[in-house]
């Protein structure tokens, strides 16, 4: 098992006591969490008011953001009471971004318990309590106050959190447990990350006022001063990023800290309007524009079909299945953080009828599928997955299967364009359908969607968001985009086939009834270009089901159904070579091919040569048949690209889906 994946293994809820006045403290570090006497005062006095925050927001632009890193989530009372002086005092379209790394977080029941305390904090806690869901290691992306506030929990290891974050910090509260309680955190290793993330000028405040803190804040930069503290705590610290000295004496300043190369690194584009088209109004194409227009962008979303969700995005239930893999892959840590952020967005919709978390469960159907099973429940939380045995999983499912396997809890069915229709319902985003976007043109500073001879609209901002469809624009066309056909099956509920209680997954899946029917599939063909409906698939599916269970054939009387009038659907998936979505800026490819030759022949000389960006040109794709799961999250990766915001996946995730990783590869691979 990888170092990464032993780690999330261990991942764990804070373990907590509490006083005789229901106080939180840790166990582990045998500290408390906030301050017996006036933790509010405190924090108030440490970090907000030590970092010049009622000033600094006060003085925010229109769609000017702040951004905020801490050390130590804790209970969240840094965060509550950051956004509520943010409320105050900031523009209407301001927006605040919060970065938090928790090694351990509360259980939501004892977060609920702590936050009691803070009657006067409580409608920011609430919040907080209703997406207080699929917290799992890795980037955890909350949203508050319509997309005005945003959250981003890191959950692990401080510094090797932080040294993923790919962000600008403007403030730090340097909080967690003391570093005599807990040493590890204050590593020479953290305040390198600090370093790296803050912009000139960063401030930072801090409870300790320890020595060791001191030193090592200005070898990493940092204009230090010890200030009066409040309570019974004479002194805590304020600070001033100003930079590194030319010749540093201490080795924590020397710490060499990888470069962004510049295939990866943001594209130095500032548009003069907040104005963008995304093509395509299925799932990506609708939480692209959704998180666009969260931020105060106009969003024009160009729909060839007459309503949106017409594709892929149509099914009538799809499954939030996570696919991961025990050793730490970038797509195993995309699918955590998307699994997520997804998640708690289906809070927003009509349980029972546009999604429900019944649980996922993965049969373990032969040998090879156990084994693999057994590695990932070793290196998944259990909060994440649970390997069970065969009268457990029966239990589970309340049906008779073939074996046991893998229950995801959080997991369940969607309802696509239900999810569809929240995303796009935004007071910024207009939908065009039956705009049929056929050609894409550069004209001066604008980008133009043409149908033949009609201009369909023009921003100096686009997003394509149409699946394979988009290698039809010249722009996109060599990207490895491959379409998959895939046919579902749907049967009508019995009163036998109502006992059915979670989906069950084995080489397709069968779903607990929606408005009486069960979705089952889903076929499989690279090759078919046809989306009749045909007998075929169908078959296919029904002996898929009765692989997953001949108990559940029989309650829905499969061996009466007719393949030839069995109701279904089919539709294409997008899919990329690697199984990662492509999302992010488009190059040029001619001109990065002629700009990067150099690597042809030695991969490690990088060329000091700015990457030809298509300006304005981005693209959220490839989603294959994890779109519920990557797709949503995708959509503010494309938002964080364009508005100069932390991205919400771990660095090298963001690179692993980036569009310029398959031009790279074709030209170190000489292809």
């Amino acid at each position: 098992m990888t170092e990464r994946a032993q780690q999330t293994a261990q991942h764990q809820h804070a373990q907590l006591d509490w006083d005789d006045q229901g106080r939180p403290l840790s166990s582990v570090f045998d500290d408390v969490y906030f301050s017996p006497q006036q933790g509010i005062a405190e924090t108030r006095h440490v970090f907000l008011h030590n970092n010049d925050l009622t000033q600094r927001f006060s003085e925010l632009a229109e769609h000017q953001q702040l951004t905020i890193a801490e050390t130590g989530f804790g209970t969240g009372l840094n965060f509550f009471c950051a956004w509520q002086l943010f409320e105050q005092h900031a523009t209407a379209s301001a927006r605040l971004h919060f970065v938090s790394v928790e090694k351990y977080p509360l259980s939501r029941d004892d977060l609920q318990r702590a936050l009691s305390l803070w009657p006067e904090l409580a409608r920011f806690s609430q919040a907080l309590l209703a997406q207080y869901v699929a917290i799992h290691p890795g980037f955890q992306r909350l949203q508050f106050a319509a997309g005005r506030v945003t959250l981003d929990l890191l959950i692990g290891d401080a510094s090797q959190m932080f040294s993923q974050l790919d962000a600008c910090v403007d403030a730090w509260f340097l909080d967690g447990f003391a570093p005599a309680k807990n040493p590890e955190m204050w590593s020479a290793q953290l305040f390198a990350e600090i370093t790296r993330l803050s912009i000139p000028g960063a401030t930072l405040g801090s409870f300790t006022s320890a020595g060791d803190v001191r030193r090592a804040l200005k070898e990493a930069g940092f204009k230090i001063k010890r200030v009066p503290g409040i309570g019974g705590k004479w002194h805590v610290l304020k600070g001033q990023f100003i930079g590194l000295p030319e010749q540093p004496a201490a080795p924590l300043s020397r710490q060499s800290i990888s470069p962004v190369k510049p295939w990866f690194a943001r594209p130095a584009f500032n548009p003069s309007s907040r104005h963008a088209m995304v093509i395509g109004a299925g799932l990506a194409g609708c939480a692209t524009a959704a998180s666009l227009a969260a931020r105060g962008w106009q969003v024009s979303l160009l729909e060839r079909h007459s309503a949106i969700a017409q594709e892929a995005s149509g099914n009538p239930q799809g499954v939030l299945y996570l696919k991961l893999s025990a050793h730490g892959t970038a797509l195993s840590r995309l699918i955590v953080s998307g699994f997520g952020y997804t998640r708690r967005l289906l809070e927003r919709l009509e349980k029972g009828q546009d999604w429900s978390d019944c649980g996922v469960l993965q049969l373990a159907f032969n040998a090879q599928e156990h084994k693999r099973q057994s590695k990932l429940a070793e290196a998944f939380a259990h909060g994440l997955l649970q390997q069970v045995d065969q009268p457990t999983a029966e239990q589970l499912a309340g049906i008779q299967l073939p074996a046991g396997g893998l229950f995801y809890p959080e997991a369940g069915w969607v309802h696509p364009p239900a999810l569809c229709e929240l995303l796009s319902r935004q007071p910024n985003v207009t939908l065009l359908s039956q705009h049929n976007a056929l050609q894409l043109v550069r004209e001066g500073e604008q980008w133009q969607a043409w149908d033949g001879e009609k201009l369909l609209a023009s921003a100096e901002v686009v997003v394509l968001a149409g699946a394979a469809e988009i290698k039809s624009f010249a722009y996109s066309a060599e990207l490895p985009l491959k379409r998959i056909r895939g046919q579902i099956s749907s049967l009508k509920q019995t009163t036998a086939s109502s006992v059915l209680t979670t989906v069950v997954c084995a080489q397709g899946y069968v779903a607990p009834a929606r408005l009486h029917e069960h979705t089952l599939g889903a076929s499989f063909d690279f090759d078919s270009d046809d989306l009749s409906l045909n007998s075929a698939d169908h078959i296919g599916n029904l002996q898929m089901l009765e692989e997953i269970s001949s108990d559940l054939s029989s309650r829905l009387n499969v061996a009466k159904q007719d393949p030839q009038t069995l109701a279904g659907r089919a539709a294409f998936r997008c899919t990329s070579p690697d199984y990662l979505p492509i999302v992010g800026p488009l190059a040029d490819q001619q001109a990065f091919l002629d700009s990067y030759q150099a690597l042809s022949k030695n991969a490690k000389q990088i060329p000091d040569i700015q990457c030809p960006w298509l300006d304005g040109l981005y693209i959220n794709s490839g989603h294959g048949s994890r779109g519920l799961i990557t797709a949503p999250l995708s959509g503010e990766l494309i938002a964080a690209w364009l508005n100069a915001e932390p991205l919400p996946v771990p660095r090298d995730v963001a690179e692993g889906c980036h569009p310029n990783r398959f031009v790279l590869r074709k030209l170190i691979r000489n292809l």
